[in-house]
């Protein structure tokens, strides 16, 4: 299955790439800065006709389709173009991201990063990976030392100021904060000890369900802010290698005082 789900990926990788060698990106506004592109439309398309064609029975959920057969044992979550605005810019921060649950509980996790030609996967049990090599998250202990990595929701506009707080709590205490705009990659940056630490809020199901499984395959741990146990669903994540996982949840809770 891993092997499969790591064809789906470069499938959808080579669409990207392609689209973002042109010199034109064909672009459809969803809300004020939220947008979707054709190469966002038609990888998702070849994702579900594929997955549909060869798990007829199986749910699958993406960002730009309604949900298919939900309810059902097995699901796919999936983001055809994680980073949709670094694409249209040529910013190489781009991923198509998937994850396969089964019963509620995430079995594989694969994110591409064609532009960057890297390929993250995981499988339970099995350990996480890096182009057929297995990573492991980073050994920092102090947040002093600490590369962290965030994200801002799409109401950034009329609520910056509240993501900034978190942003600047993070500032004055971490060795350096960035904002690279794919949290799928993010999470496999944790996962790979590039970063020491991440979080954001307002993500969706497809943003992190691959790379949730990525980072605790290579040993990381991942809950809310408040530090309660996380899954897709909800609104907030904080991930780590665990050895700074704590700081991280004070520094969020004092940021708002």
């Amino acid at each position: 299955m891993l092997n499969y789900i790591t064809e789906l990926a470069l499938d959808a990788g080579k669409i990207i790439r392609h689209a973002y060698n042109k010199t034109k990106t064909d672009i459809q506004y969803k809300g004020k800065i939220d947008l979707v592109t054709n190469t966002d439309l038609e990888c998702e398309k070849l994702l579900i006709s594929k997955i549909k064609e060869d798990f007829p029975h199986d749910t699958i959920l993406t960002e730009e389709s309604k949900i298919v057969n939900k309810g059902a044992e097995r699901k796919w979550i999936i983001d055809p173009l994680d980073g949709t605005t670094n694409f249209s810019h040529r910013f190489p921060f781009c991923a198509v991201s998937i994850g396969f649950e089964e019963n509620g509980i995430m079995k594989y996790g694969v994110v591409y990063a064609p532009i960057l030609n890297e390929l993250f996967s995981a499988e339970l049990k099995n350990g996480a990976y890096l182009n057929n090599k297995q990573i492991q998250i980073s050994e920092t202990r102090s947040i002093a030392n600490a590369l962290v990595a965030t994200g801002f929701p799409y109401d950034r506009w009329e609520n910056g100021e509240f993501y900034i707080k978190e942003f600047l709590a993070f500032t004055k205490r971490c060795q350096g904060v960035r904002r690279a705009g794919a949290a799928a990659i993010d999470l496999c940056y944790v996962a790979a000890g590039r970063l020491d630490g991440f979080f954001e809020r307002k993500l969706k199901p497809w943003d992190m369900a691959a790379g949730s499984l990525i980072i605790t395959e290579a040993g990381g741990k991942i809950s809310t802010f408040q530090g309660s146990n996380w899954n897709y669903s909800d609104e907030t994540i904080l991930a780590s290698n665990n050895k700074i996982h704590q700081k991280m949840i004070d520094i969020l809770k004092t940021a708002h005082e």
